[in-house]
């Protein structure tokens, strides 16, 4: 779940034992020595300037984190899910229904992107996208795929793994239908995750896109397909200050689910 090894201004991970690269020149380039050195030397300070920036740092800067009892959690993971968005949202999360799916090509090889939540219910999660896009290949070849989900106004995370199906042509043409009009404007762009040719051709499509959907609010775009990830694990882990932090998994088991904690 969330990596919190430079949580709370801790600066300096280092034992004496690991593999302290900082400083190092590890990482540096192909052909790092045969450039100029004035180069080297401005690659250098700007190296050292982002580890730097990136060591100071800090993840749940908040006053007091929110206590999670896991003896008090219910038996399913769907409305333990409900209660965190919500509290996440009250607490005043930006996009809390913001998330990332990952999923494998053909070849294993694993993928990810950042995409919105569109639902949750006793079916699974929600979302949806072309059929035709890399995501859609992908889960057309290996449908399987996590979703992961963090709300660090509460420094809460959840992570959903299982099995997932595309629904009906029914149901994929009213999530589009509900969506606003910028939502159906740019399913009628299309060609996700193709090569673009240049940024002038995107604006014409993008514009021809947007007048059609003004005048037919319930344009059909054949490859929008809404899918369903039905969960066989579901993880909800919960910072704590000193780093203990609170891990519950959920486990499908047969018909019902399982209860186990983690370590951190």
């Amino acid at each position: 779940m969330h990596d919190d090894d430079h949580a709370h201004g801790d600066s300096d991970d280092s034992d004496g034992n690991g593999d302290n690269s900082a400083g190092t020149g590890a990482g540096r380039p192909h052909g790092h020595t045969d450039r100029p050195r004035e180069d080297r030397e401005q690659e250098d300070r700007e190296q050292e300037a982002f580890r730097a920036l990136l060591r100071a740092q800090r993840v749940w800067d908040l006053e007091r984190l929110p206590v999670f009892d896991p003896d008090t959690a219910p038996g399913e993971p769907l409305a333990l899910f409900r209660r965190w968005f919500t509290e996440a949202a009250r607490a005043g999360q930006p996009e809390p229904h913001t998330m990332t799916l990952a999923t494998a090509d053909e070849r294993g090889r694993p993928d990810l992107r950042t995409l919105t939540l569109h639902d949750a219910d006793s079916r699974g999660w929600h979302f949806a996208t072309h059929a035709t896009s890399r995501k859609g290949r992908h889960l057309a070849a290996r449908p399987e795929a996590a979703l992961g989900f963090y709300w660090p106004a509460q420094a809460r995370a959840v992570r959903v793994r299982g099995a997932v199906h595309s629904a009906s042509r029914e149901e994929s043409e009213t999530d589009l239908r509900v969506r606003s009009t910028g939502a159906l404007a740019s399913a009628l762009v299309g060609r996700q995750s193709e090569v673009l040719g240049s940024v002038e051709e995107l604006a014409r499509a993008s514009e021809a896109a947007w007048e059609r959907a003004r005048r037919e609010p319930e344009a059909p775009v054949a490859s929008w397909t809404a899918y369903v990830l039905v969960p066989d694990e579901v993880e909800f882990f919960q910072g704590d200050t000193r780093r203990r932090h609170v891990r519950l998994r959920y486990r499908r088991e047969g018909d019902g689910w399982v209860r186990e904690l983690l370590w951190p």
